[in-house]
């Protein structure tokens, strides 16, 4: 199997996974749509409810989208196809594409269908914002593609869903995905401060008021980055070994 071939694969079976179209299309989609909605006219920390809560869904959307990667891997894993690839001439380095290639497509097609969802509902965002949201986003969703490849080879395929589930819902809550932060001060905001979900959160809040991160935001998405690109390495490569 060939590096085109397999990503060719990966992404149509990617569009037929029900975790991702329930838990990084159907669900933040809906609920901007139904909150949204409701709220159109409403205004949050000095911009327009909708505005705001398009990017909160992007947010918790593209994250999903990037940790569903997990679930995908644990089914191969189960059904034998880890072990069909070894007698492939395939690479690990074409394996790693076609998985952030993938992840990636998906996270582009939430935020895409958030942002026709969210011109619908009347947002109004210069070209120079969407930029930034998008940009952000994208550099701000590498730990968590590298995440869902991680995750998928040290988890059962039974235990991939709420696997994913709970830590979308986790990262989104310590991120300040719905609008609240569970601390502003002290070591727990600390803690959240290091997390990639915070900075994820705060791509769309910095960009809607002007702006890129601080500082301290590249070097948190960089620092995760790091960790996880050997470790994601080191997780499939003892896999492959044992399948």
């Amino acid at each position: 199997m060939n590096h085109s071939t397999y990503l060719h694969y990966e992404l149509l079976r990617s569009f037929r996974n029900k975790r991702f179209m329930i838990l990084s299309l159907a669900f933040p989609l809906v609920l901007f749509l139904l909150v949204g909605g409701t709220h159109r006219h409403d205004m949050f920390s000095g911009i327009s409810f909708p505005l705001y809560f398009m990017a909160a869904m992007a947010t918790l959307g593209t994250m999903a989208a990037m940790l569903s990667s997990a679930g995908v891997i644990a089914a191969d894993r189960a059904t034998g196809w880890m072990r069909q690839m070894r007698i492939t001439p395939l690479t690990d380095r074409a394996y790693f594409q076609a998985k952030l290639v993938t992840a990636y497509s998906r996270a582009v097609l939430t935020m895409a269908l958030l942002g026709v969802a969210g011109v619908l509902l009347g947002v109004h965002l210069g070209v120079s914002g969407w930029l930034t949201i998008i940009g952000l986003l994208l550099v701000g969703l590498i730990p968590f593609a590298l995440m869902g490849i991680v995750l998928g080879h040290v988890i059962g395929n039974d235990a991939s869903a709420p696997a994913v589930g709970g830590l979308v819902t986790l990262f989104a809550l310590l991120g300040g995905v719905y609008g609240f932060q569970i601390a502003s001060k002290g070591p727990m905001f600390d803690f959240i401060r290091v997390l990639p979900s915070y900075w994820l959160v705060q791509a769309g809040k910095t960009a809607l008021h002007g702006g890129f991160w601080a500082p301290e935001g590249w070097m948190v998405m960089a620092l995760w980055t790091a960790a996880l690109i050997p470790l994601a390495l080191v997780t499939y490569r003892r896999d492959t070994d044992r399948v």
